[in-house]
């Protein structure tokens, strides 16, 4: 007989206590990373976790929407994540809802997903959420990080980036690979941070508030391995205007001729539709973002 994984629930964030050690530029960098990115569109500006809602025209739906999209990233790529939302909401009756989540039998659920990682672990999750959501919270996705952090498979990083999307609160930073590796690159954390949760406390500690809602977006497109410039493997140091001005302390010698030149797609205003074929079932899907 199989046992079911038992649900774990994430310790609140805790709050910056520290001294902030504002790291020297880092508004230079700031905007030159910004003004970097507005020159493509990478996979979160069509296929991010904030497009969920956008299929949704009930407010409560919407909301939670994002937190399931939210759910299902994790050691996902936006592109698969993304996929499996449009396969989860036709599995549940065209509309992702708390209710429709609870009624559903787990194996539809577990089918409509399966493309995530640990899809058996996020099976679990989500409807043991749902329930939650139902019982404690009035059929709703809370409006406090500690609300949410209460649910299980649910951490400070989702939590933060569903109170920016659905509540548009910005109490804290999202802090995902990518900005926890590029913002240690920068030499922004000093020392530098070992963890998400690390690099999240210092940012908060001398971050402007009115940026807590940009610089996970930015930082993740930034950093996508479709974009070809400030990946972990082979960055193109070479193309990237912080390393030209001499702003990346970490920043490489690109040598080799065999580098293929960098194509930029701006970001479109209605984003094209996009192709996705799913390997495990070996379907396409077109979906409009």
């Amino acid at each position: 007989m199989t046992s079911t994984p038992k649900a774990t629930h994430a310790k609140s964030p805790k709050k910056v206590k520290s001294v902030p050690k504002v790291p020297a530029n880092w508004r230079e960098t700031y905007g030159i990373i910004k003004e970097m990115r507005s020159r493509f569109e990478a996979p979160v500006d069509t296929m991010g976790c904030q497009r969920a809602q956008m299929e949704e025209s009930d407010p409560r739906n919407r909301r939670y929407s994002t937190l399931v999209s939210l759910m299902l990233s994790s050691q996902t790529t936006d592109v698969v994540q993304f996929a499996a939302m449009a396969k989860l909401r036709t599995a549940l009756g065209g509309s992702i809802s708390i209710e429709a989540m609870i009624a559903a039998p787990a194996e539809v659920i577990s089918e409509a997903i399966a493309s995530v990682g640990f899809w058996r672990k996020k099976t679990v999750y989500l409807q043991d959420a749902a329930k939650k959501l139902r019982d404690e919270f009035n059929s709703d996705v809370p409006n406090t990080v500690d609300g949410l952090c209460s649910l299980p498979g649910v951490g400070p990083k989702m939590a933060y980036l569903t109170l920016q999307i659905a509540w548009n609160r910005y109490d804290g930073i999202g802090v995902d690979v990518h900005v926890h590796r590029i913002t240690n690159l920068l030499g922004w954390h000093d020392p530098p941070t070992k963890t998400p949760e690390e690099t999240r406390r210092n940012l908060e500690s001398w971050l402007p508030q009115e940026l807590y809602g940009d610089i996970n977006h930015m930082m993740v497109g930034f950093g996508q391995a479709s974009i070809v410039i400030c990946v972990s493997s082979s960055p193109r140091c070479d193309v990237c205007d912080l390393s030209t001005k001499g702003l990346c302390p970490s920043a490489r010698t690109v040598t080799s001729k065999k580098r293929k030149a960098i194509v930029f797609s701006k970001v479109k205003e209605s984003p094209p539709k996009v192709e996705i074929t799913l390997e495990a079932e070996e379907r396409k899907f077109i979906l409009n973002p």
